[in-house]
């Protein structure tokens, strides 16, 4: 119940709400969390949203028949999402740091999508037919994703509130899939 909470309440109405305010696709979290009086919002919404993919997708692993090789993508997502969200992001002021900001999120969001894609495709493997919908959802994200990168110029909060929330749901049918197994 309160996996289903986290994905179907919590994390769409957060991650929605944090922008309020912004322009979807001339902004991104990182520009919003950095203002001043903003960046508990944008860590406490890093750590919902990085622990209920930590947890989920540790769920998910343990439920498998056959434990795929990418599980220790899960924790270095995870911590590489930690880095970003503890390294400002204020290019005028501290552009190093500001960098090594956009190399964290980046790269925490491949290791979940990676890791996501193989943890997919492992399952269709084993059940082509219990798990179908999930490499077509998985490419959908990815390409909708990349259309909302190709239309802003840039990794908006629209390609993050899409990216976020997508994948949330995505995990959590996946987890309740592999529940009723």
């Amino acid at each position: 119940m309160l996996l289903w909470f986290t994905a179907y309440i919590l994390i769409p109405a957060y991650t929605i709400l944090f922008v309020q305010g912004n322009n979807w696709f001339t902004t991104n979290f990182s520009v919003i969390g950095n203002v001043i009086g903003r960046e508990g919002e944008f860590v406490l919404w890093g750590l919902i949203v990085g622990i209920y993919f930590f947890w989920s997708l540790q769920i998910i692993v343990s439920r498998m028949p056959v434990r795929p090789r990418c599980a220790w993508l899960i924790p270095l997502s995870l911590i590489l999402l930690t880095c970003a969200l503890i390294t400002p992001y204020l290019p005028q002021k501290m552009p190093l740091k500001s960098g090594l900001h956009i190399v964290f999120s980046f790269t925490s969001a491949l290791c979940l999508l990676v890791c996501l894609g193989l943890i997919v495709w492992t399952l269709y493997k084993n059940d082509h037919e219990k798990y179908r919908l999930y490499p077509i959802g998985l490419t959908g994200i990815g390409l909708f994703s990349l259309l909302l990168l190709f239309l802003a110029g840039i990794i908006s909060s629209a390609l993050e509130i899409f990216f976020t929330i997508a994948s949330t749901l995505l995990v959590h049918r996946l987890y309740r899939k592999l529940e009723h197994t």
